[in-house]
């Protein structure tokens, strides 16, 4: 049944992309050469590279699913065949009363895997019905832009560039979401190998508030250290996902942040091989109930509606990710109308004159 779906799915979404590269390869075959977006020629051209747009879309829609769902599946059900090797490795005589025992715990395990199947069908009915909800979004909206322009309003001067400049939009949105997909699958599949290197941590943030300073000024918001730090702080990672879980969290802050409020990160040493790092804000704040689910794919705080600012819906999920990866750990505190603080902890480089 579920895979009935999931090929349903890839199939629906494979046939709405045939038809926006349809669309799209005429409009743009009208605007760059000046060709008849519905000749012949243009269409033939067009159905031909959207047949195949559509199929490899397909086969790779398929591939990334498979992929995270084998991963969740290994890590679900890796803990089962050590513990039952040992219940079934002794051929000793034993009593009735340990046998009964034995016999209890082999229906409890059973058991226990009955409800781990079942969590894990579950997780597949969200997964897919998430990544739906993701693609769907942007592609219908494509699609409606796509679709007013082909009905006569490509030619009128006044709304033609608009809609390609929304309809482009969602296009960005959707290539968001494939590329975010694609790491998330590497990540969670250990196929992504961490490039470690030795790097100051202060910065490398002092950079990523640079590359954020405008976007940040356009919420009237401000980014900043709780102090000075006047020498560097070294550690040990891979400095371009650290940038990305760092970024990641700020433009979160930003996103989420009141006017006229503040970003924070400072530092803390947890012992003499690890450093705590904390990006704080002021902002509008998490509920309680939701801080456990905030990691997860495509997990939504506010349910109402679609993401209006973008993104792909997986950023926290990529964030945890990479830091689990770095063997490390992040946490999260957050009040509503006080603000939230992210941490996550890295291996800090100390050197021989150090160890006091």
């Amino acid at each position: 049944m579920l895979t009935k779906k999931r090929k349903s799915l890839a199939i629906a979404y494979s046939t709405i992309c045939l038809f926006v590269v349809v669309i799209a390869v005429s409009l743009s075959n009208y605007l760059l050469f000046n060709q008849d977006p519905f000749s012949p020629n243009t269409l033939s051209f067009s159905i031909g590279f959207g047949v195949i747009f559509s199929f490899a879309l397909n086969i790779w829609l398929n591939r990334q699913i498979n992929k995270l769902l084998d991963a969740h599946l290994k890590e679900l059900f890796k803990d089962f065949s050590a513990e039952n090797e040992v219940l079934y490795k002794t051929n000793e005589v034993i009593d009735l009363k340990e046998l009964e025992q034995r016999v209890k715990e082999i229906i409890s395990k059973r058991k226990l895997e009955i409800t781990t199947l079942k969590s894990q069908d579950v997780f597949r009915k969200e997964f897919l019905g998430n990544v739906a909800h993701e693609l769907k979004t942007p592609l219908f909206t494509v699609q409606g832009y796509l679709s007013t322009l082909s009905d006569g309003a490509l030619y009128d001067e006044k709304v033609n560039k608009k809609y390609i400049t929304r309809a482009s939009k969602g296009v960005n949105r959707l290539i968001y979401i494939v590329k975010d997909l694609d790491l998330l699958t590497q990540l969670e599949t250990k196929n992504q190998a961490l490039v470690m290197s030795n790097f100051d941590i202060v910065d490398h943030v002092r950079n990523i508030f640079e590359l954020l300073e405008i976007r940040a000024a356009k919420s009237n918001i401000s980014l900043e250290f709780d102090k000075d730090y006047l020498f560097p702080i070294e550690v040990h990672a891979d400095e371009k996902r650290i940038q990305q879980v760092v970024t990641n969290l700020i433009v979160n802050s930003i996103k989420y942040g009141k006017k006229k409020g503040t970003t924070e990160v400072r530092f803390e040493d947890v012992d003499k091989h690890t450093i705590k790092v904390h990006i704080a804000d002021n902002g509008e704040g998490i509920a309680e109930e939701h801080l456990p689910r905030l990691f997860e794919r495509f997990y939504r705080v506010d349910k109402s509606g679609s993401r209006k600012d973008g993104g792909s819906g997986l950023g926290l999920s990529i964030v945890k990710h990479i830091v689990e990866a770095h063997h490390q750990e992040i946490f999260v505190e957050s009040k509503v109308d006080i603000g939230s603080q992210f941490s996550f902890t890295l291996d800090k480089v100390t050197y021989s004159g150090d160890e006091t």
